[in-house]
């Protein structure tokens, strides 16, 4: 991990009283830089989003603005991490109804293994944890993510690079750090996530791209039977970009044709 910042003024840094270490309570956004902060607007739009979802009010100061930009010129092909959580206060759960939101910027190396899954793909296996439905918190990137730390405790089976997960009704949602999107007959779906899953900034910007360039893109439940009838498969998040599913447990794919030209487009390619 390099450079820490935060906008908290004391000495020793966060305070132990914090909200988001004592409860989970605010969010984060993992950035990919190329020298500067790619969809740095679209990140920043959805922690407001998100923080006015929770409760309290969020904005980006100049000040943070400038010591992202900062740190993306310092750090190109580096992941930049910002979590702003509702800050101290507040008597147990209920949280104060002044807030002076803390905000943490740290930077670290982005995984050397991601180049080589652009280019070959990876191997998904079935998680056995579910995650629980909950539409108050439905594709906010928050801080309790003590379902994925369940996830990513299993030990992945010999040639699995990722866990494929479902919520606690069977729908497919996602991998454990990535959107999923799935082809059929020339439509792309990704699953909706209304009642659990992140709604990454990268699958939006995906979705937006794709409708551009004349696509058809559905978003709705997905199972497991309709994934296994799709042709391509491919994952996405801000750090790796889009990444080929190459199976899921026993079920082979094809990469999809259009994933490198995509990654090209959207400055994603590693």
């Amino acid at each position: 991990m390099l450079p820490l910042w935060t906008n908290q003024p004391t000495a020793a840094g966060i305070h132990p009283l914090d909200r988001g270490l004592a409860y989970g309570d605010g969010v984060f956004a993992t950035m990919r830089s190329n020298g500067q902060i790619l969809f740095l607007t679209q990140h920043l739009a959805r922690i407001e989003q998100s923080c006015a979802r929770l409760g309290f009010s969020w904005q980006a100061s100049g000040e943070l603005k400038d010591k992202l930009t900062e740190l993306a010129e310092a750090h190109p092909m580096h992941c930049i991490k910002l979590i702003v959580s509702r800050g101290v206060g507040g008597r147990g759960y209920q949280s104060p109804q002044a807030v002076t939101a803390t905000e943490i910027v740290s930077v670290s190396e982005l995984p050397s293994h991601y180049g080589a899954w652009q280019q070959q793909g990876i191997t998904l296996a079935l998680s056995e944890v579910r995650l629980g439905q909950q539409p108050r918190l439905a594709g906010i990137k928050h801080l309790n993510r003590l379902e994925q730390v369940l996830i990513k405790s299993q030990a992945l089976p010999n040639g699995m690079e990722d866990w494929l997960v479902l919520d606690s009704e069977a729908w497919v949602i996602e991998s454990s750090m990535a959107n999923l999107f799935g082809v059929k007959d020339g439509i792309i779906y990704t699953p909706a996530l209304h009642q659990a899953g992140v709604s990454g900034v990268t699958r939006e910007i995906i979705i937006q791209t794709l409708l551009t360039q004349g696509y058809t893109v559905v978003v709705c439940g997905v199972k497991q039977d309709f994934l296994r009838d799709c042709e391509h498969v491919f994952l996405s998040n801000s750090l790796f970009g889009v990444v080929d599913v190459k199976g899921i447990d026993n079920q082979a794919y094809t990469p999809w044709p259009q994933s490198t030209q995509l990654r090209h487009s959207l400055g994603l390619s590693l």
